[in-house]
């Protein structure tokens, strides 16, 4: 099999990095920056706690007394809805004698987008008769993380779960052992594919890659992210990448190890939480004794910019969001360019922790609930969430409930940090996240699959809501309850052009 020629690679401007460190510098180090914020407001302002946005809703949530019955059917574990898993491929699709090639694909974003690449991959892979080469993750951006597939998923078991139906291997051949993603990043190859569009066919696959695949034995496709269509494919290659989501993908040992335990002590007893209310927690928690319920925060920096909405911290976060916004995106985000009511009112600004510790307690979470805080890095850090802990005061996160040397084999690393999240997750009584993203539509599906309650925020209803500053919580309650009727992991059929990574039913789903 013939190696490609080499170009030259194209000459690159330097980076403009001075501007970028303005606003990564602070995150990294906080205790560093943070005497700055009393000097230079407008630039620090994250580390300037902001007062509540609702404080008159906050106030009467603290001193409501949540009926019996609500908690009651808050807790009752979703009946049975007539769906079951289902992913039985046909013998006709089995594993070819002799594969076309390899395919390489080069994964980004986080660890959700990226378990969504990795299905695809192997459907891909499956459509060309192709033997996959275990998927390269890259380095995560923001967060400066190098884990590596092997790192988070069990590898043998993966490879051997697909035996059947794709050929998968964990390092090319030594013939091939120049395709890297080193070689790919300094110049034109003839056996990159750059040009796969957003939700190509199968048809495409075989069009523009079958070529490459047959003229130098292998295809490197990068970027790959949401790079195959959801309609108008075999009905095996749609339960194969549902095989790959709910019963490859499996995390290594000792995320698993670790998940297992925390989940453990979530269902235990609570000892003595120190709290100003601790005693009076510890005696009224048996209701929901053994219970647990996940809430993923997605309220960092990026998503606070990127939103253009007003959180409460004044003219001087504002400026501290555009300048953000200057430096990562140029300014380029539609959101600014719309009031702050706007937003609210089309339900486009992700919920604070303030707004979404108020939505809890209307659905009926107390005081005594186990809370599990799924997320990486709030903005703000815990000035920010201190409404919700007044409300939640048995709210829990990873480093709350391990110990340092529990956590040093995870530390550091967003995406395994992301898996044990994932894990605590899926084995949560009931999930749900402050807004729609990755994580929220991976968790939104698997959880779907086992018939487990999700709360699904309805985010127009929300943003009404907080934007009436003159609601009561009586009007509050009862509008947050109405709105959310059908909401808690209810099955949705998916439609045409929606993901398959948030809606399984039906490809990944009968009935009966």
């Amino acid at each position: 099999m013939r190696r490609p020629s080499t170009s030259p690679p194209p000459a690159r401007g330097p980076a403009v990095a001075a501007a970028a460190a303005v606003v990564i510098l602070p995150a990294i180090f906080p205790g560093l920056f943070s005497p700055l914020g009393h000097a230079f407001p407008s630039l620090f302002s994250e580390w300037n706690a902001p007062k509540p946005m609702h404080p008159s809703l906050l106030n009467e949530a603290l001193r409501w007394i949540i009926p019996d019955e609500l908690k009651t059917e808050l807790w009752s574990p979703l009946p049975y809805q007539g769906w079951k898993p289902c992913l039985k491929l046909s013998t006709s699709h089995a594993l070819p004698l002799e594969p076309s090639g390899y395919i390489q694909v080069f994964l980004d974003g986080g660890l959700n987008q990226q378990r969504m690449g990795i299905c695809d991959a192997v459907a891909v892979a499956k459509i060309l008769n192709a033997t996959l080469v275990i998927p390269h993750l890259e380095v995560n951006p923001v967060w400066k993380d190098t884990s590596s597939f092997e790192e988070i998923f069990d590898v043998e078991h993966f490879i051997n779960t697909l035996k059947d139906e794709v050929s998968i291997v964990k390092v090319l051949p030594k013939e091939f052992s120049w395709s890297t993603r080193e070689y790919y990043g300094t110049g034109i190859r003839a056996t990159r594919i750059k040009t796969a569009p957003l939700h190509a066919s199968a048809n495409w696959y075989l069009e523009n890659v079958s070529p490459i695949l047959q003229s130098y034995g292998i295809a490197a496709i990068a970027p790959f992210s949401h790079r195959l269509a959801f309609d108008d494919l075999p009905a095996d290659i749609q339960h194969l990448r549902c095989k790959v989501n709910f019963q490859a993908l499996v995390f290594r040992p000792h995320i698993i190890s670790l998940g297992e335990t925390l989940v453990k002590r979530l269902r235990s007893p609570v000892q003595g939480h120190s709290t100003e209310f601790g005693h009076q927690v510890v005696e009224e928690s048996k209701n929901q004794a053994g219970k647990y319920a996940v809430l993923h925060l997605r309220f960092d920096k990026d998503m606070a910019a990127h939103s253009a909405c007003d959180f409460g911290g004044g003219r001087a976060e504002k400026l501290a969001l555009a300048k953000y916004r200057q430096v990562i995106w140029q300014g380029r985000v539609l959101n600014s360019q719309l009031t702050d009511e706007e937003l609210r009112n089309t339900g486009r600004c992700p919920l604070t922790p303030e707004e979404i510790g108020l939505l809890l307690v209307a659905l009926g979470f107390d005081s005594k609930t186990r809370l599990y805080l799924a997320s990486h890095k709030v903005y703000g850090g815990e000035a920010r969430i201190s409404s919700l802990r007044k409300l939640f005061p048995l709210m829990e996160d990873k480093r709350s409930l391990a110990s340092e040397e529990e956590l040093a084999h995870v530390e550091g690393k967003a995406s395994v940090l992301a898996a044990l999240d994932y894990y605590i997750s899926i084995h949560s009584d009931i999930f749900i996240s402050a807004s729609p993203g990755n994580m929220h539509n991976a968790l939104w599906a698997h959880r779907t699959y086992e018939n487990l309650k999700t709360i699904r925020p309805n985010m127009a209803l929300l943003g009404h809501i907080f934007v009436n500053k003159s609601m009561e919580w009586s009007g509050f309650q009862q509008a947050v309850q109405a709105g959310h009727k059908g909401r808690y992991g209810q099955i949705r059929l998916r439609k045409p052009k929606q993901s398959i990574y948030t809606y399984p039913a039906p490809d990944c789903m009968c009935q009966g």
